[in-house]
């Protein structure tokens, strides 16, 4: 009886045994499967470099010295008038007149410099969010190209900040705290930014 239980035990701790190394085996196929490939962008330094974004703000500052030029001719214009009006009898007839004139002026100057602020402040948040669609979608197909599972965005770290407002936005907004090891594919998703892929 004795060797019958002996017999038993051994073919229970076999299988035992055998289950677990099955087990062992399994959650370490699981993990090697698990293994993800990262890469990392750096959209700031995308932001900064590339050739499209370049010759977009340069587009932008020379639309935005004719405007300003536009704008101090105007101002000059009401400035001179206003000075003409200073001039004439107050309450007269031509005084009436060129007070008006003035003072309509002065109300369209500030109306075109409110409207080319909002205009350019519109013109490039629009920007912005095209060339930021832009690097998503290509940072996604150098993704694919490269067999990658995952892509972070890898921000660039700048102290001293400014203020505590920049340093706490900083920390909030800073995620990504390591990356070694990670492949930077930020030089081949500019490439496609530039080359408008």
């Amino acid at each position: 009886m004795k060797v019958r239980a002996a017999i038993i035990l051994s073919c229970l701790i076999g299988v035992v045994v055998l289950f677990m190394g099955y087990e062992c085996s399994q959650a370490g196929l699981k993990a090697k499967r698990s293994i993800s490939k990262i890469g990392v962008v750096s959209v700031r330094r995308i932001f900064e470099d590339c050739k499209r974004n370049v010759r977009y703000r340069q587009e932008a500052v020379a639309e935005q010295n004719r405007v300003i030029a536009e704008l101090e001719k105007l101002a000059k214009e009401v400035e001179a008038e206003s000075a003409g009006l200073r001039t004439l009898k107050e309450g007269s007839s031509d005084h009436l007149a060129l007070m008006r004139e003035v003072l309509e002026k002065q109300a369209n100057l500030q109306a075109q410099q409110e409207f080319h602020k909002q205009q350019i402040e519109l013109k490039d948040q629009q920007w912005t969010e095209e060339l930021y669609k832009d690097i998503v979608r290509e940072a996604g197909e150098v993704a694919k190209q490269k067999g990658l599972d995952l892509v972070f965005e890898k921000d660039e770290l700048k102290l001293p900040a400014t203020s505590a407002n920049e340093l706490m936005l900083t920390i909030r907004t800073h995620k990504l705290l390591y990356s070694d090891g990670c492949l930077d594919v930020t030089g081949e998703v500019m490439a496609r930014i530039d080359a408008g892929k």
